[in-house]
């Protein structure tokens, strides 16, 4: 446990050891669910280290501080604390590429080696006048009231459109998505609703200009919870260095469904190299072997 500078005691835990490399979760889920990715990082020679934001998972639940800046202010004790400067790199999940947005304009790029948003929420959810590929507000407006229906009623659903499942498309496990469940369940009421409302409403389009580091943008093009053409592209628009890898098809979660895929593109990317220059080489080498003839 760590405190932050307003007294709040956050979960963190580091594996392995070498360059740092800072995971940040999503909603309505803690740390855990970033487990398969932390454990192939520390075996690939770096530190991963994840926290349970304010209000989830194994922190403190305080009645305040559910707002990017606060958000962005504990990411920066979490970096202090387990002292990942300089040189680490930030990865975030969904709501946890807001905490990057902010934190990199709140407290500046130096010491932060790289960053990567994955289904991130980065630039803006909402739909407006001006960003009409987001999401309506009456699509917030009944989650919330799920939510405060049957908050565990509501999650399974959710968490089913998370991972894309469907009458035939069964994307990850029963288990997995049961595991998913107590992540977010772990979580309080006043957390879970208050976290929605930043990450809905935030406005980040301001805060890509702080995107002064080497960027990767990872989402998938069959995202139903954080549409990419609002996110994902409109990033990969704004900042001209950004590396935008599509997934085709895949959904929200994919440090689930696409596991191997996005531990390879991140390892990939932390080590210097383009993920998509790693794909072109097996395509080369499927296509040389499709049309070299058996000897």
């Amino acid at each position: 446990m760590i405190k932050t500078r307003d007294g709040t005691q956050l979960y963190v835990k580091a594996w392995g050891q070498g360059p740092a490399v800072v995971l940040i979760h999503g909603w309505p889920l803690n740390a855990d669910s970033w487990d398969p990715v932390m454990n192939a990082l520390a075996g690939a020679g770096y530190r991963a280290i994840a926290y349970d934001r304010r209000g989830f998972g194994r922190s403190d639940q305080p009645s305040h501080g559910y707002d990017y800046d606060t958000f962005a202010d504990d990411l920066a004790d979490v970096l202090a604390a387990t002292d990942a400067r300089p040189g680490a790199a930030l990865v975030g999940f969904s709501m946890g590429g807001g905490e990057i947005a902010r934190y990199l304009s709140r407290h500046g790029a130096d010491g932060i080696g790289r960053v990567a948003l994955v289904s991130s929420v980065v630039p803006f959810m909402a739909k407006t006048e001006d960003n009409p590929d987001g999401v309506p507000q009456e699509t917030f407006n009944q989650m919330t009231e799920g939510m405060l229906a049957d908050r565990a009623k509501f999650m399974a659903g959710f968490i089913k459109d998370f991972y894309g499942v469907g009458l035939l498309a069964q994307p990850v496990s029963d288990e997995q998505r049961a595991l998913s469940w107590n992540h977010a369940m772990q979580a309080g009421l006043l957390p879970t609703l208050a976290a929605a409302k930043a990450f809905a409403t935030t406005d980040f389009r301001r805060d890509l200009a702080s995107f002064t580091v080497p960027t990767l943008v990872i989402h998938g093009t069959g995202d139903k919870t954080v549409p990419i053409e609002a996110t994902g592209r409109a990033v990969a628009r704004a900042v001209p260095h950004a590396m935008l890898v599509e997934y085709s098809g895949a959904p929200h979660g994919v440090f689930a469904t696409e596991t191997e895929r996005l531990i390879a593109d991140l390892t990939e990317f932390l080590a210097g190299r383009r993920p998509d220059d790693r794909q072109a080489a097996i395509d080369a080498v499927t296509t040389q072997m499709l049309i070299t003839p058996n000897v």
